[in-house]
């Protein structure tokens, strides 16, 4: 039990951590929904978006980072 209390201590500070992050530079970050490769379908009455590319490089970020957390656990 005192693993998963320490796993939802790090999850917690994450989440803090990218709120903060997000509310000061939202307006900075405005380009990571729509990178080349992200797939948007628009026509009158239906929109599809796919952020794919988006996906991608956070999947790599988080992996990083949840590489190095577990490097120091």
């Amino acid at each position: 039990m005192q693993f998963l209390g320490k796993i939802l201590i790090v999850a917690g500070i994450v989440a803090v951590i990218a709120g903060i992050i997000l509310y000061y530079a939202g307006d900075k970050l405005s380009w990571l929904g729509h990178l080349p490769g992200d797939i948007r379908i628009e026509r009158e009455n239906f929109k599809f978006y796919f952020p794919i590319t988006t996906m991608i490089i956070i999947s790599v970020l988080l992996s990083l980072i949840l590489k190095l957390i577990q490097k120091f656990f």
